[in-house]
């Protein structure tokens, strides 16, 4: 998996404008909601050792692999098996800035909607919301690109909100006051946003 997304995705190139916009401080609390095989919680914990970084998956193998991968970079992350519910928000919350990458392309519109509102709710007052995520898909080219490989594989039904540009208005729509779309990178799969929210 980590090797596709890495060849597919530009995943250097993205990540680091993630992590840029991110910016993680020392003493903040971080969240990476679908955390996966834990590449970005792990760059995380090594661009800044200070942050406390929680990282939330509901797939037990995956995490295990996100676990070896830390162990093996020699970070401390607190790995949470669930999805992002009422429940952990209130057992785990709040916190300073809440990311995640590739993960609400591949959800009804409905889950979309409920996935970011929670995201909201575990937020400080002054926290910050930075997604990665297939977006708009402004040109032709990535259009095509999109259809034939993301759409391909995940449907056309949960990802065809995200290609008509659905994300931002669903972040203004669940009480953020700022969204701005910060990079658009361009990939054999799709174009890939940035969104930062606050």
């Amino acid at each position: 998996y980590d090797t596709t997304i890495s060849l597919l995705t530009r995943e250097k190139t993205w990540r680091r404008r993630l992590l840029g916009e991110i910016a993680p401080q020392p003493g903040q609390r971080l969240l990476d909601v679908g955390c996966g095989t834990g590449s970005l919680a792990v760059m995380l914990a090594q661009a800044q050792p200070m942050v406390e970084i929680h990282a939330l998956d509901p797939d037990p193998s995956v995490l295990a692999r996100a676990q070896r991968k830390a162990g093996a970079a020699g970070v401390r992350i607190t790995w949470h098996e669930g999805f992002l519910s009422d429940d952990f928000v209130q057992a785990q919350g709040p916190f300073d800035v809440i990311t995640s990458s590739l993960v609400l392309h591949q959800v009804a519109k409905d889950e979309k909607a409920r996935i970011i509102l929670a995201m909201k709710s575990a937020l400080t007052p002054a926290g910050k919301l930075v997604i990665a995520d297939y977006g708009f898909q402004r040109t032709r080219a990535m259009r095509i690109a999109f259809r034939a490989t993301v759409q391909a594989l995940d449907g056309v039904t949960d990802t065809q909100p995200n290609a008509d540009n659905i994300l931002p208005s669903l972040m203004r729509s669940s009480g953020f006051a700022s969204v701005a779309e910060t990079a658009v990178v361009s990939t054999p799969t799709g174009s890939i946003s940035i969104y930062v929210a606050s």
